[in-house]
């Protein structure tokens, strides 16, 4: 696990074994060593609005999975707020209706 963060500090290692690298230099440089240590297999990204918000303006995300849950929490972040999707190119591959639960989404940048 690769965690972007502002405070520089040594990998944790957890009990199950996962280990959390924590990178201070950057998306860029979170995304190559992610990709790095993956070998060549997909590296998912994971985090709040902020730090997808930067992956998406970067065109660095490939697909994108949203949930959306019909849930008011009132103000907030907005993920797409001035973000366009259609440059580069995302294209609805996949949606799910979950009923009252959640709706499925899964967005694919045209390659």
């Amino acid at each position: 696990m690769f965690v972007l963060t502002h405070h520089a500090r040594a990998p944790l290692t957890m009990a199950g074994g996962t280990e959390f690298r924590f990178v201070t230099d950057g998306i860029h440089s979170a995304l190559q060593q992610a990709k790095d240590a993956a070998g060549g297999r997909d590296v998912r990204l994971g985090g709040g609005v902020f730090t997808i918000r930067q992956y998406l303006r970067a065109g660095l995300i490939d697909e994108l999975h949203l949930v959306i849950a019909p849930v008011l929490l009132g103000a907030g972040e907005h993920l797409l707020n001035g973000i366009d999707l259609r440059a580069p190119a995302y294209e609805c591959v996949d949606h799910i209706a979950g009923g009252r639960a959640a709706a499925h989404v899964t967005l694919r940048k045209v390659m």
